[in-house]
């Protein structure tokens, strides 16, 4: 086993299987977590409730079981999901049963030798930098408070009111007859992972789930909902297209904890939440009548800003993680919070990124409008006349070393010219955000969770972009 410091990245904390995640890390992990908890919340709450859930990772309900156990001999009350379920159900969960907090061992979109714990607030959302660094603290000391004490452990099913509060907040029933009078075809692609069932359970029937078995490889690549990873989504979609099957279809997917969500068009066309976010905001303002504030990474597309001033909602920029997102919807009216990787959030929800929920406020516009999710993007850039692609790549650099040398030179020797343009400004909230003359922007920053480069780009085009983030890999390959 590595001796490994254990940190926690944007997200919770994460390590590989057998190597760095292990059972005694776990408890360790665990039990301090659920102290930090209390000393934060306990005062809100007046319990010692814990709730502890877990996704379809490889072994993923022992480790749940091994935490519970062990935050039960700490001293504190768990309620442990009886099956698996997404994480916003267990920080749904969290919240309406009052408890201090939810740990969820999932490792999200990860590859699949990692596991992982996230913590979750009593709020029901990602616990903010100041509580994970006191737990990296404790952590470090080596110093675990016990408990003369044994707390209560009871099983309960994440599933029943969640999904009963997400039935809720979206007209279901108008859903349900798009599909049963043939006029709506669904595919979703759940790569594996914790939302199987989820969106079929509130639909009923007319649902083709795609790669719904539990695979602990999860088909060989991460569960991430990105384009080269969804072959099959693309091919029902297609198949569809060619036989006229429905009026309307639409693919959606989620990533292994479904905290993530993307989209595919009638057309066959990948809509990431750089698409599905402005279209989200139309929706949510004109045909639910919802206001508040649009809070974006600084990894969003220049549309989302674009739409929120189109429709008189007020706009605010945080640093990539959705930790940031969720400190905001505790402080102001937020109707909508998201980032380009797929996770997206509702003031009227709890301070969580929701795929599911995401999903059905995206197949609602479809069935409100009669229009398809790619043609309610293109009117939305007509109007505002704004055309752009995006994308993301991830290189992966050779060593420690490597990666130094390139974070020295962000530092100390920015470029001043990217791809033949000159830089405008360079933004440092979160990485390095280069404006470029034609307003193209390339973001360059460290993967909190694993020893990648992540490049971002939003360009006029494919074309475009392509060339920025081409010029990107040779320039820190060659550092």
């Amino acid at each position: 086993m590595t001796n490994s410091t254990i940190q926690f990245g944007t997200d919770g904390w994460r390590g590989v299987i057998a190597e760095d995640f292990t059972f005694s890390r776990v408890k360790q992990v665990s039990v301090i977590a659920a102290q930090v908890l209390q000393k934060h919340y306990g005062s809100l709450t007046q319990n010692s409730l814990i709730v502890i859930g877990y996704d379809r990772r490889f072994m993923a309900e022992k480790f749940a079981q091994v935490a519970a156990e062990a935050v039960q001999k700490a001293g504190f009350d768990v309620n442990l999901a009886n099956c698996y379920a997404p994480t916003p159900a267990l920080s749904w969960a969290a919240k309406t049963q009052a408890a201090l907090g939810a740990l969820v061992l999932t490792a999200s979109h990860n590859p699949p030798e990692y596991l992982g714990i996230k913590v979750k607030s009593a709020f029901g959302g990602s616990v903010g930098r100041e509580i994970t660094a006191e737990i990296e603290e404790k952590l470090a000391q080596g110093k675990i408070h016990k408990s003369e004490d044994i707390g209560t452990l009871e099983w309960f099913n994440p599933w029943d009111s969640y999904l009963a509060g997400l039935e809720s907040k979206v007209k279901i029933r108008q859903i349900k007859s798009a599909i049963s009078q043939g006029k709506l075809g669904i595919f979703v692609d759940v790569m594996h992972g914790a939302a199987a069932g989820g969106l079929s359970r509130l639909l009923g029937e007319g649902i083709t789930e795609i790669n719904a078995n539990r695979d602990p490889l999860f088909g060989g690549h991460p569960p991430e909902p990105l384009p080269q990873y969804i072959p099959d989504l693309f091919q029902g979609i297609k198949q569809a297209k060619l036989e006229n099957a429905w009026e309307l279809q639409v693919g959606l997917v989620f990533d292994g904890d479904c905290d993530r969500v993307a989209a595919v068009d009638g057309e066959g066309n990948f809509l990431s939440s750089q698409v599905l976010i402005p279209i989200l905001i139309q929706h949510l303002v004109k045909h639910h009548g919802f206001t508040g504030e649009v809070v974006k990474t600084v990894s969003g597309s220049d549309l989302i800003p674009l739409v929120a001033e189109k429709y008189e909602q007020r706009i605010y920029e945080t640093p990539i993680g959705y930790k940031y997102i969720a400190e905001r919807m505790l402080k102001t009216d937020v109707l909508i919070g998201g980032e380009e990787s797929g996770g997206i959030g509702y003031g009227t929800h709890i301070p969580e990124r929701d795929a599911l929920l995401s999903a059905l406020y995206a197949l609602e516009a479809v069935v409100v409008t009669g229009k398809d999710l790619g043609r309610l993007y293109q009117d939305l850039q007509t109007e505002l006349e704004f055309h752009s692609a995006y994308n993301r790549v991830d290189l992966p650099l050779a060593n420690t070393e490597a990666k130094e040398r390139v974070r020295n030179i962000l530092e100390t020797n920015p470029p001043t010219q990217i791809a033949e343009q000159a830089v405008k400004d360079c933004q440092t909230v979160d990485g390095y955000k280069f404006r470029l003359a034609d307003d193209s922007w390339l973001l360059v920053r460290f993967s909190g969770t694993e020893p990648l480069l992540r490049l971002y780009c939003e360009s006029s085009n494919d074309q475009d972009v392509k060339r920025i983030l081409d010029w990107a890999k040779k320039w820190a390959s060659e550092l």
